[in-house]
């Protein structure tokens, strides 16, 4: 909608690289241009576009514009008609959105966040090990004397070749937290144990997250290398 001429258009932009034509036509016309959308969450590139292009992004409450919504049909371009009446019509319920800066660093907690629950994880499965094999150090497990009690644990026959070490995927973030605030290695190839069990045999955590405690015949956690 120009709202200098009153003149109304529709167009369907099928892929990003239309989006990118699109917009990019109307910033060289020096247009002041102001989108409305729906909160979806799935358009980063479409913000990041309109961010670098200096256009005006009017995010809505899906919940909001629901309500507005006369005829129970739904489609694509009856949505952005919608969306059109109510800009137009100064009601369209506008959310407040963090700006991309503040977003980029929440993601990054987030992430940080998921890293910590999956090393922890995998620090209790070593720690079931550790308990069904009489060792029982409890938080002095992590610490150089007991990292070495636990990579000199014999494993049930069953273990196939070539695993890694289990305490060798738990490793200090840094030289300050030595001991205390183990990093996690993870791989599509690892899997993860099950401390259900009285071993830790191979499987697979829902989230990706995977650890293989085991080897062959007697051998003890720190001759993996020897067969490799």
């Amino acid at each position: 909608m120009d709202t200098e001429t009153g003149e109304l258009g529709e167009q369907r932009l099928i892929h990003p690289k239309e989006a990118e034509q699109f917009y990019g036509e109307l910033k060289e016309r020096n247009i002041a241009v102001r989108v409305g959308m729906e909160a979806s969450g799935h358009a980063r590139w479409f913000e990041r576009l309109l961010r670098q292009l200096q256009f005006e992004l009017w995010i809505g409450d899906a919940a909001e514009i629901r309500t507005k919504r006369v005829r129970k049909q739904k489609t694509d371009r009856q949505d952005a008609q919608l969306l059109l009446r109510l800009i137009m019509e100064d009601r369209f319920p506008r959310i407040w959105v963090a700006d991309a800066e503040n977003r980029d660093l929440r993601q990054l907690l987030w992430h940080r966040h998921r890293l910590v629950q999956m090393r922890t994880r995998v620090m209790n499965q070593l720690h079931v090990v550790a308990l069904n094999e009489g060792l029982r150090r409890r938080k002095a497990l992590w610490r150089p004397g007991g990292r070495k009690e636990l990579e000199l644990i014999a494993l049930a026959p069953w273990a196939g070749p070539a695993t890694p070490r289990p305490a060798g995927l738990v490793r200090p973030t840094n030289a300050e937290d030595s001991g205390a605030h183990p990093r996690v290695r993870t791989g599509s190839g690892e899997a993860s144990g099950d401390p259900a069990t009285d071993d830790t045999s191979r499987s697979r955590a829902a989230d990706g997250t995977s650890l293989r405690v085991g080897h062959r015949n007697s051998r003890t956690l720190s001759q993996w290398e020897t067969d490799r």
